[in-house]
């Protein structure tokens, strides 16, 4: 169960990360605060997440799983970490993000862990909120103009081969599943992507027609880009170890 909860974590905290570069440079100031506010909802999650995992491991607190485990140690899936691009390319990932963790938190609401199932139900009224506010920004950009939609057509090229990722298993996640623990990544892959499908033809868009996905997600395998978020995730508690605030 513990590598599931650091998948969940690294998933949301590495997210947040991203997403809160945004903070100052959104497009205008209403847009800057709904991103940075979306930012905060994923390091909430993430922290609910470490500290369950924490509680599992017996030995450390929720901020050394967070700031002070080594690169190959990471769970996250790939797409998380890569750059935000423009703002077509930081909404589309959004939204992709929001479509699964939607899915996912509404399956791991009734799961027989009660406090997964807890954390998911807490999550699932934000989630719900990112979707809406992605996918209403996606439609801008579908429905805009050429350029706005060239973005989004440069945007889904440059993400879709790691959306994959999302759903890698971690060690030992078949056998949660067989004991009702958390959902079939299989049968999680397959809705989301129906979903997808159906929201794009919806937009007059369609997926790439190329089957091929990023391998390594939840296997520690990270993009080049990893290490810099690190580098700016840990400073203080490398620099200053056991601060706190």
């Amino acid at each position: 169960m513990k590598n599931y909860l650091l998948k969940l974590a690294d998933d949301t905290l590495i997210m947040g990360q991203r997403l809160a570069e945004w903070c100052g440079k959104g497009p205008y100031l209403e847009e800057d605060i709904a991103l940075t506010n979306i930012a905060l909802d994923y390091l909430g999650q993430a922290n609910n997440f470490y500290k369950y995992a924490a509680q599992l491991d017996g030995g450390k607190s929720e901020d050394d799983l967070a700031f002070l485990r080594y690169e190959h140690e990471y769970l996250n899936a790939q797409l998380v970490e890569l750059p935000n691009g423009d703002y077509a390319q930081t909404i589309l990932k959004v939204y992709f993000f929001a479509v699964y963790q939607k899915l996912l938190y509404t399956l791991l609401s009734h799961s027989a862990d009660e406090n997964l199932s807890a954390i998911a139900q807490k999550s699932l009224k934000e989630v719900k909120y990112h979707l809406t506010h992605a996918k209403t920004w996606v439609t801008v950009f579908a429905k805009g103009t050429e350029e706005s939609q060239q973005k989004l057509k440069t945007a889904l090229e440059t993400l879709w081969e790691y959306t994959g990722g999302l759903f890698d298993q971690t060690e030992g996640e078949e056998n949660l599943n067989r004991l009702d623990l958390v959902p079939s990544a299989d049968a999680l892959r397959k809705e989301w992507h129906t979903q997808i499908v159906q929201d794009f033809l919806d937009l007059g868009l369609s997926i790439p027609e190329d089957n091929f996905m990023q391998k390594g997600s939840r296997k520690g395998i990270h993009t080049e880009y990893f290490g810099y978020i690190l580098c700016e995730l840990q400073y203080m508690q490398r620099a200053y170890p056991g601060c706190a605030w």
